[in-house]
């Protein structure tokens, strides 16, 4: 019987679900969706819930994205996982520091002030800005539990497919773990931008500073498309 991963891959949309048809018939999708419906049964408590596995997918279609920014797993705290990379719900406090320190770096980098209360980061995504988690799912209170459990077979797919995209993309390597993908990364049309962590334990050793933003700015805008307004980071008012 299919577990839950089935069931919310049936919820993507035909531009996803077609490029990643045979994803869904591989013997690691299957063991994924296995050991999460083990998890669900069990009562141990996943973040995000099955809603949000797939909401990075279900935010931007595969032909709107213009920059993608790998995240590691999703937040293992209470009320903080959206299923979107380094967001928080608006209402959430404290905002987790390495968020903090992302609007801090876009502030000093575009000269643009961002309110630290919109923290959904729905506003990037409407504007093409892909936040995938490498793993997209995690126990509570338990980081990288769900690690090689066949999560990173699927993102790795997906960053396949988004490098084989003629248009120029750019991807975004916060940290070590996200810069072991630029290996996937192999088409000269797109940018890749490699910085440490923006973690209270590594943002001073090279991201704050990294002026990744205007970068990724001036790239889009050197091909003729428009730019990120980094400022605009929820939908919400």
């Amino acid at each position: 019987m299919p577990g839950p991963l089935q069931k919310e891959w049936g919820a993507l949309s035909s531009g996803w679900k077609e490029r990643l048809s045979k994803v869904h018939q591989q013997p690691w999708f299957e063991k994924l969706d296995k050991f999460l419906d083990q998890e669900v049964r069990s009562g141990i408590t996943v973040f995000p819930p099955p809603k949000h596995w797939f909401r990075a997918l279900h935010e931007v279609e595969f032909e709107d994205v213009r920059v993608v920014i790998i995240g590691q797993d999703p937040y293992h705290g209470e009320g903080q996982a959206t299923g979107l990379s380094f967001a928080v719900p608006n209402p959430l406090k404290p905002k987790p520091p390495s968020l903090l320190n992302i609007f801090k770096e876009i502030a000093a980098d575009t000269g643009e002030k961002l309110d630290p209360s919109k923290s959904d980061l729905s506003g990037w995504s409407s504007q093409g800005v892909l936040l995938l988690n490498t793993i997209l799912t995690v126990r509570k209170n338990e980081p990288l539990s769900h690690q090689n459990q066949g999560w990173e077979q699927l993102t790795d797919t997906i960053l396949r497919l988004l490098n084989d995209r003629s248009e120029p993309l750019v991807f975004l390597l916060w940290g070590a773990p996200a810069q072991k993908k630029e290996v996937l990364v192999t088409n000269p049309a797109h940018l890749v931008l490699r910085a440490p962590h923006p973690s209270p334990l590594s943002s001073y050793r090279g991201f704050l500073g990294c002026k990744h933003f205007t970068q990724t700015n001036q790239f889009l805008k050197s091909k003729g498309l428009s730019p990120i307004h980094w400022s605009e980071s929820s939908r919400s008012a």
